[in-house]
């Protein structure tokens, strides 16, 4: 595709920033900007105490708005009416677009497409994560190609059309696993013979760790949020770390981050990460042998209804979440059936398991449609 022309960003874009006062007994909803071209989402509501001297702007419908610590890995939004009246913090500068050169949802996608995202990782320099900072003073050097505004229109509603279907295949998707793990917790409630326990009756703390030992490796393994369960990460040593201790992992240990167990991320050890390890901000239990089967609590955990009972353990000051501590963890109730039927329910769990993964990669495979089509859009292949 040929352009006009490459107009700096600095033309296109005025910051424009509202600053509030913050009121003690007023609410405050922010928002958030997903990495990855992904958009915007709303953070739960708080107070003005809660927010406490944190410095929050007001939110107007049109704003494009470039997360700065995020930025060089696509976090980018375009505030609609849904956002109209909700607040950013200092790391969400917000921009007015000057739309008699450029439409705001073409810049937005623009920056979705690699050659967008290469400039905004050109002016955020430093070492990755948060350390690495888009400078403001620095976004008159980014160039985006403009063609003429109808063309502009023409490229926003080819992406707006093959994104739609996209968007709509994958709500379907999202839906079927819902489903999928309203059942898992239907079919753990329905069983009979349940009971409410206190996990301790059932888990017990594992206290073994094995002191780090200079010049030995240990490979890793992180728990991810939302029930994504175990995975590997690279190996490190002594010099790497400033651990004293690991625990190393045996098959059915349950692990639970005690930062973001609230959210998710704890699930049973499979017999492939059997050796790995996982450092202090991770805790292990055992199951105790005639009480819990680790396969059973392997699909328990992984659903929002086990995970959404942490929340109510992990509430600090000021709506933030605290340590799960493993004490509190053990007294946490929840209705357990017997060994016998934990043993029916594992077949069908298995296979609840399998139609899951199967509908996770689905939704891989749609989302990795959408970075194509904005990068085609672009480059006049649609």
């Amino acid at each position: 595709m040929s352009y006009v022309s490459q107009v700096s960003l600095g033309t296109l874009l005025t910051l424009e920033r509202r600053p509030v006062e913050i009121l003690p007994d007023a609410q405050y909803a922010e928002i958030g900007i997903y990495c990855f071209g992904r958009g915007i989402f709303h953070k739960i509501p708080r107070t003005g105490l809660e927010v406490g001297d944190k410095q929050l702007f007001l939110i107007q419908e049109g704003d494009f708005i470039l997360q700065v610590t995020f930025a060089w890995e696509g976090a980018v939004g375009l505030a609609s009416k849904a956002e109209e009246g909700m607040y950013g913090s200092t790391r969400f500068p917000t921009f007015r677009v000057n739309q008699t050169l450029c439409l705001p949802p073409y810049l937005l996608n623009y920056f979705r497409t690699p050659a967008g995202l290469e400039q905004l990782i050109k002016i955020s320099p430093g070492s990755a994560g948060r350390n690495r900072v888009l400078s403001l003073k620095r976004i008159p050097e980014v160039l985006v190609p403009l063609p003429p505004l109808e063309k502009q229109w023409q490229i926003v509603a080819q992406i707006k059309k093959l994104t739609g279907k996209v968007e709509e295949v994958r709500s379907l998707r999202q839906k079927a696993l819902e489903e999928t793990e309203a059942f898992i917790t239907s079919l753990h409630l329905s069983l009979a013979d349940s009971k409410i326990v206190t996990l301790d009756e059932i888990l017990t703390l594992d206290e073994q760790q094995e002191q780090v030992l200079f010049g030995k490796q240990y490979p890793q393994v992180g728990v991810k949020g939302f029930g994504g369960g175990l995975f590997a990460k690279e190996a490190i040593d002594a010099t790497q770390t400033t651990y004293k201790a690991f625990n190393c992992l045996y098959e059915g240990a349950l692990v639970l981050s005690q930062v973001k167990g609230w959210e998710g991320a704890i699930g049973i050890c499979p017999s492939y990460l059997v050796g790995k390890y996982v450092s202090p901000e991770y805790r292990t239990f055992r199951c105790i042998p005639g009480k819990a089967i680790p396969e059973y609590l392997s699909a328990l955990v992984a659903t929002p209804w086990f995970w959404t009972k942490l929340k109510d353990l992990t509430r600090g000051m000021g709506g933030r979440r605290e340590r799960t501590r493993p004490e509190q963890f053990l007294k946490m109730k929840i209705s357990m059936p017997t060994v016998e039927y934990q043993q029916k329910a594992i077949p069908i769990f298995n296979q609840i398991d399998k139609m899951k993964r199967l509908r996770v990669e689905a939704m891989k495979e749609l989302n990795a449609l959408l970075p194509s089509i904005w990068d085609k859009a672009f480059k006049g292949e649609l």
